[in-house]
């Protein structure tokens, strides 16, 4: 396999562990993440926090303990589906 191959598959597939995270997460009863924080907060989770790619809960930790250094669509984006959430859950 070419390198430049070997690098899109691996980009490929940390990209999917990365929505799929996104995804188990707005399943849980922590903190849910919209399609849109996905877009917003992709390139973050892999520029901060990609050592912990596909960990939920420690990609979870991540993003929240590098909240100051987060893209600000990205920040606005996990504050506002934070809020929605703790609103639901304290309904």
């Amino acid at each position: 396999m070419s390198a430049t191959f070997t690098n899109t598959l691996r980009r490929a597939a940390l990209l999917l562990a990365f929505a799929g995270s996104f995804s188990a997460l707005s399943s849980s009863a922590g903190l849910a993440f919209s399609s849109e924080a996905q877009q917003q907060c992709t390139g973050d989770a892999f520029r901060l926090c990609s050592s912990e790619i596909p960990n939920i809960p420690k990609i979870t930790a991540c993003m929240i303990k590098q909240r100051a250094n987060l893209s600000a669509g990205c920040r606005s984006v996990m504050d506002r589906d934070a809020a929605k959430s703790t609103k639901v859950a304290a309904q």
